[in-house]
Parts: structure tokens; sequence; C-alpha cells
């Protein structure tokens, strides 16, 4: 039986034609979803009806011919549908029951920047449902009340009532991006839960936000200090809470998007030997700590300089970026990285030496059996050398230093083999 897939798509409810216009002008640039525009209503209900299991989140107008008195978003938030209200209306009392009624955001009909906030907004609400935040309070109302405004916005969200269970669910959910800490709590406070959070997960993309309903300012600066990104007092108004944990978050996306740069391999997309040395160090030590077998294995290309003699450099390429694909598919999961021209390193965790050896084997025979496209429906074949090392207590050098005797080996030996610390497959 077939499986039923459904494509995410946003809604955008504006009777004025020259708004929508703008609108979907601008959802053209920035959306890589459909969006479904109506001008009524009636339209926007059978479209929401229609499409309701697609749809991610919608920008709704407030006054339309007719429902000129919201009865569309109160319809739509009364469904829990994530929405921003567009409004030519500066209504504050409004804006304050539409907040708390659970509307993502509001924003007024002021300008062309206004309309591309509240696109940028809807991306922002998809991309939120992959991020994770995690709210630390020793009040378990407020906890309930973060954790509320922070679903408003579709985040992943994770509570613990002190530092010592924020340190627990850290350790266990290791890409959670976001810490909202109280200061004063039993048993760790929230200078304190900074403070280990900044050591134990150095490396690790974290921003963090203090609170607290004290008046002092030292609080706030104590926690930047002591490393907090922002601090932010209680009570807090709904948009300023969003604003801070928004640009918290873009600011943390930014940071990862300039290290993926550095890291990443600009031909085949892996990650580069920077990556590689950097996060396999830090790896490997891990799961020594751990007890937790790993084998790094090196993989080169037989003969890739015929191939870029023989058919030109772009072939070369070409060919590199599907070998790459297949590379990943088979070790995604794997610290794995083009770290040479025609070479590739993998670090294999959780894998015992004999376990390694049969997954590298295997994909050794399936690239000799695979055809490489080029050109106009032409194919060449490849084979591959690999070395490989188990870890005993090595440094990633040590480690890096021995797979690359047993690829030369394997070379010398032939080619289109695998030769390990102790044994040799052809």
């Amino acid at each position: 039986q077939s499986k039923v897939v459904f494509m995410s798509k946003f809604l955008i409810v504006e009777d004025s034609q020259v708004i929508q216009k703008i609108l979907r002008h601008i959802a053209k640039q920035e959306l890589d979803r459909e969006v479904l525009f109506a001008a009524s209503m009636v339209e926007a209900k059978t479209l929401y009806a229609d499409h309701k299991h697609e749809l991610i989140a919608g920008i709704i107008d407030i006054a339309l011919p007719d429902a000129p008195n919201g009865e569309l978003v109160d319809f739509l938030l009364e469904d829990h549908f994530p929405l921003i209200v567009l409004t030519g209306t500066d209504d504050g009392e409004r804006r304050q029951s539409l907040l708390k009624k659970g509307a993502a955001d509001y924003v007024l009909k002021e300008s062309r920047y206004s309309y591309q906030y509240a696109v940028q907004m809807l991306h922002r609400l998809e991309k939120n449902s992959n991020v994770k935040i995690l709210i630390v309070d020793d009040s378990r109302q407020i906890r309930q009340f973060v954790t509320y405004l922070l679903k408003l916005h579709r985040y992943q969200v994770f509570e613990a009532e002190d530092g010592v269970v924020a340190l627990q669910i850290l350790e266990k959910e290791r890409d959670i991006r976001m810490v909202l800490t109280d200061y004063h709590m039993p048993n760790l406070n929230g200078f304190e839960l900074v403070q280990q959070i900044r050591q134990r997960y150095e490396k690790t993309p974290i921003a963090v936000i203090g609170l607290s309903s004290q008046g002092d300012s030292h609080v706030s600066v104590q926690f930047i200090k002591n490393g907090a990104n922002d601090f932010l007092p209680k009570p807090f108004e709904h948009e300023e809470f969003f604003c801070r944990v928004t640009n918290n978050i873009e600011s943390l996306e930014r940071m990862l998007s300039l290290k993926a740069q550095a890291t990443k391999d600009y031909l085949t997309g892996l990650n580069n030997r920077r990556y590689f040395a950097e996060e396999g160090d830090t790896h490997l030590r891990r799961c020594q700590t751990d007890e937790i077998p790993i084998c790094l294995a090196m993989i080169d290309i037989d003969l890739f300089k015929r191939i870029n003699d023989g058919f030109g450099h772009l072939v070369g390429d070409q060919v590199l970026k599907q070998f790459a694909y297949y590379l990943d598919d088979c070790f995604g999961r794997f610290i794995t990285a083009r770290t040479g021209g025609e070479e590739f390193s993998i670090l294999l965790s959780g894998l015992q030496p004999s376990q390694a050896r049969s997954l590298l084997e295997e994909f050794r025979i399936m690239v000799e059996e695979l055809e490489f496209e080029f050109g106009d429906g032409e194919y060449l074949r490849l084979t591959i050398s690999i070395g490989m090392s188990a870890a005993s207590g090595d440094s990633l050098d040590s480690l890096l230093q021995r797979a690359d005797q047993h690829l030369y080996a394997a070379k010398d030996s032939g080619r289109n083999m695998l030769v390990s610390d102790s044994i040799m497959l052809s």
C-alpha cells in the first residue's frame, strides 16, 4: 500500500490586491514552499479545510470583507493554527489580546519591510520545529508558561526544575540549541549552570538566556560575565521574549553557517580535513572515555590521475561528487570527510574491528560494480584501496598514520583491496 506524503504549505490571507501582490513577490523570493492565497474568510476556510494537514503557518489579515472584526483570526487560533496577524491598525489592546490568544506575531502594514518581516517569520516558524530549547526554572508555573510561549513558535521544548536536571538533559539531548535559565534555583543556581554549560560544552553551539525576577542589574551583568548570551527580566512582554529568543537563535545559526562554510568541502559537500581533525579528535577521546570501540579508515580512488589526464578535470570532479554521494549514503552516520584530492577518511565508532572491516569491504565491492556517469551517457568504472586502523588508546594522529601506512600497503599490493592492522582483503 502506497504511503500518502503531504507537502508543506503556507497560507496568506489578504484582501488588498496591491498588498497581496507585494506578499506574492516576497514569498516567491523568501520561501521554498507552496503558498496558498485567499482574499476572504470564505475562501480561506475552504483552503484551510482542504489543506489543513499540509499547512505549517499563515499570515492572516485581521480585517476582511466578510470578517471585519478578526473572525478568521479567532477561528484559526481556536484551532491552534500558528499565524501572524497582519493589520493596518495599531491597537495596543487588541495586540495584547491576540498575542495572549496564541498569535505568533502582530505586524502592522507600515512598509515593504513589514511585509518582508512577516514572510520571513513564516520561514522562521517552519525552521523552529527542528530547534530544541531547554527551560530551567524551579517554578512549575513559570516553566509551563514559557513552554506555552515557545510552542506558539513551534519550538521543541524540554523542561528542568534545576541546574542538575538541566545538565542531565543536555547530556542526553546533544542538539539542544538554547537554554533559558532562572537565577534562583536549588542544587545549582543559574550562574553555576551557565558556567557548567560553557565548561562541558565548550565546542557545542548553545545560546543561553538568563532569567530573573530580581530588578537588580547585578544579576544581568553576572549572567553575561558567566557566559550567557543575553538576559531577560521577569515578567516580560510576549513580543520582547520572542524577539530575544529569535535574535539569539538566528545569531547561532549564522555562526553555524559560517562554521559549515569553513569545514565543508566545496566540491563534494562532505566535511573537510579541518573538520575531521577537530571533530574526530573530540569524538575519539569521548569514545575512549566511554570504552566504545572505534576504527579509522582511509580510502583512496585508484589511479584517479588517469581520469583527470584522460577525460579532463571536469569529468574528474563529476566522478568525485558521485563517489562522495555513495560514501555519504553508506557512512553518513559516522564522521566522514574528504581529506585530500581523491582521499577520504571515516571514523567508524561503535563497531568492532571485524564489523568495520566487513562494512568497508562491502563498500569496496559495491564501488567496483558501480558505473560512474559523465558526459552524454558515458560511463567509467573505479576501484578503491582502503587502509584501516583500530584504536586502543591511540591519538587521532597515530590512527591516521597507521591507516595511511595500510593504505599504501594496499596500493603496493596491487590496489582494489583493504588492508587493516591484522588482515588483508581483496
